[in-house]
């Protein structure tokens, strides 16, 4: 049975970029995104250029049975999932009050649980198998709220979170999960999504091959938690200093994501 890694989000952004390096690597792949022209679009460019096997499955992560088609896709072709990389998500800025409930409901199917569903169930064959690796993009604003980003942020601190338990949970295992906590990336669609104007971010804003060498760094390492850049450690580190109600306002403030009336 081939081994494949399984890459969600994978139609744009770094969720593309994340294939299109792991293709580079020799892996084979299944991605998985809303569109199916776009994924049919990259898998026809990276079987050609590298020489691997491409599966795409579009499904809409949002609804509540995607993530078990997503994996009965898989086993219908037996395909093995030693890696799994849960990439998508997505975030809309602005007042909690004012988020749409249809909204509220979407992002936290696809950032929570698309990101749980898909763990657990492709999590026992990799168990039975004793090697696998979960990697989960999730965020810097995981590590405290970020107004404006209330609801992004309080889903990146469920990643976050079930990241650290499920390493604990799966020492010595054979199997390991580690998550990807960036700044801001550079991605016209996430901010286009979002209704968040980028003018208006006050940190660095990185390119996606910062994401990439940081999956390439959580694949070779045994680390958890990995900060992208030295300014996404610096800021995480200067938590510890920083009273708690300050952290939160200055997360605010360097988003530019909500506008007080």
């Amino acid at each position: 049975m081939k081994s494949y890694t399984l890459i969600t989000g994978a139609s744009g952004g770094t969720g593309k970029a994340i294939a299109a390096d792991r293709a580079k690597s020799g892996e084979h792949l299944v991605l998985v995104a809303r569109s199916g022209d776009k994924l049919e679009a990259l898998a026809a460019e990276l079987r050609g250029a590298h020489g691997v096997d491409v599966q795409v499955c579009p499904r809409d992560l949002s609804e509540p049975e995607a993530a078990k088609q997503v994996f009965r896709f898989c086993e219908e072709r037996s395909i093995g999932v030693d890696r799994l990389v849960n990439c998508a998500g997505f975030s809309v800025t602005g007042g909690f009050e004012q988020m749409p409930e249809e909204e509220l409901v979407r992002m936290s199917m696809v950032n929570m649980v698309a990101v749980a569903t898909l763990t657990r169930l492709f999590l026992p064959s990799m168990l039975q198998r004793r090697q696998g690796v979960v990697a989960n993009i999730a965020s810097l604003g995981g590590f405290q709220g970020v107004p404006g980003m209330a609801c992004y942020s309080a889903t990146k601190s469920f990643v976050v979170t079930l990241t650290e338990a499920l390493a604990g949970e799966l020492s010595g295992t054979g199997v390991r999960v580690f998550a990807i906590c960036p700044g801001f990336i550079d991605n016209d669609q996430f901010y286009s999504r979002a209704g968040h104007d980028r003018s208006r971010i006050i940190t660095p804003v990185s390119s996606p091959e910062v994401v990439i060498r940081a999956v390439r760094r959580g694949l070779a390492g045994n680390s958890v938690l990995i900060l992208p850049t030295s300014f996404d450690s610096m800021m995480r580190f200067t938590q510890r200093f920083v009273p708690r109600k300050l952290v939160v306002w200055l997360a605010g403030l360097f988003a530019g994501a909500h506008e007080k009336t």
